[in-house]
């Protein structure tokens, strides 16, 4: 009897905590929230690359799914002989002509570029009624695959796939897109992001500002932020008539196709270690390239023509499939005396 009673007190407790804990998580969750979904749509503050037409590009239209209209630039290599395609995806708010800095060196090394504008940005048309924030959603990535379906149409297109180079939010929404198309065999990011992985550290952080509970801010699981991420994100996404789309739970389908993952390591943005949780979920062959001293989007300006080599080896290895042999390196004329400003990590 005793035995009974004690298992039935026993019970009755951990179902209060668990009643109690409930509570707790809607009071928050009811006097928090809109802070957290005010957050989400905010946009960052920096300034936004902004190319300028070349006259050898082919200035291109191409068309999405749901009948609106893209606008791309085609650049073909300079190089005799074409070693393969690359498609870029820029990074949030510039235009088409914003990849000519990251691809100047491919392109004279045998591949081909084809960069594009997403809906409601640069000279693409519009959708009434949307307006894009900076994390990636399903029309994202709906312009994605539109991109690669023309990349797949024109007459001199690769029929064996092509690569990938993508900065910041083109990095990541190219990533969803090509998670679902083999089609792009290989994949170099810079400044690139998952959801989750970069709201939740700045709601642990910023709750101090909207709560003095400090007790209860030290006692609240992971989990629970996730749970307000996911209520924010699920509230703006019926407000704002699209959906928030999540790295984190695909990158891993990139695998076996190779990744060269590049980040900042003075990013303010997307600090590193958030960087290094993306990558951590992401499947072998990869490799994350931490450029000490850049700041977010700025590893090219840092690390200059270190830079553009490891992104034409990779290129040459993964997609053209050559080989980085010393002499082959010297008949490419690659410049690979620049010093060393980057730690490397590969797996």
């Amino acid at each position: 009897m005793w035995l009974w009673l004690g298992l039935g007190l026993v019970l009755g407790i951990v179902l209060a905590i668990a009643v109690l804990a409930w509570l707790v998580f809607i009071f928050l969750r009811w006097r928090y929230l809109e802070h957290v979904i005010r957050i989400v749509q905010e946009k960052p503050i920096f300034i936004i690359p902004k190319g300028q037409p070349v006259a050898q590009a082919q200035e291109v239209r191409f068309r999405t799914v749901d009948g609106l209209t893209l606008c791309g630039c085609y650049i073909r290599t300079s190089a005799q002989k074409r070693r393969g395609v690359i498609l870029f995806g820029l990074e949030y708010g510039s235009n088409r002509w914003s990849c000519l800095p990251y691809c100047e060196n491919l392109v004279a090394n045998g591949f081909d570029v084809f960069s594009f504008e997403c809906r409601n940005q640069g000279d693409s048309d519009h959708q009434p009624g949307y307006e894009p924030l900076q994390w990636s959603t399903n029309y994202d990535v709906a312009d994605f695959q539109a991109a690669l379906n023309y990349l797949k149409s024109r007459s001199d297109g690769e029929q064996g796939g092509i690569g990938f180079f993508g900065i910041s939010k083109g990095g990541s929404a190219g990533l969803l897109a090509a998670a679902q198309d083999p089609y792009v065999r290989c994949f170099v990011t810079d400044g690139i992001f998952a959801t989750l992985t970069t709201m939740v550290p700045y709601m642990q952080r910023w709750i101090a500002i909207y709560s003095d509970h400090y007790l209860i801010q030290a006692l609240l699981p992971t989990c629970f932020y996730h749970w307000m991420g996911h209520a924010a994100l699920r509230r703006v996404s019926r407000e704002r008539g699209c959906q928030f789309l999540h790295l984190e739970g695909v990158i891993g389908k990139l695998s076996p196709r190779p990744l060269l993952m590049i980040h900042g390591g003075s990013d303010t943005y997307i600090k590193p270690e958030m960087a290094r949780m993306v990558f951590e979920r992401a499947g072998r062959p990869k490799e994350f390239w931490l450029v000490e001293g850049a700041k977010h989007n700025q590893a090219i300006q840092v690390a200059g023509e270190e830079y553009q080599q490891r992104v034409l080896e990779f290129f040459l290895k993964n997609l053209a499939g050559i080989e980085n042999s010393p002499g082959r390196k010297a008949n490419r004329e690659i410049n690979s005396s620049s010093p060393t400003v980057a730690s490397r990590f590969s797996s």
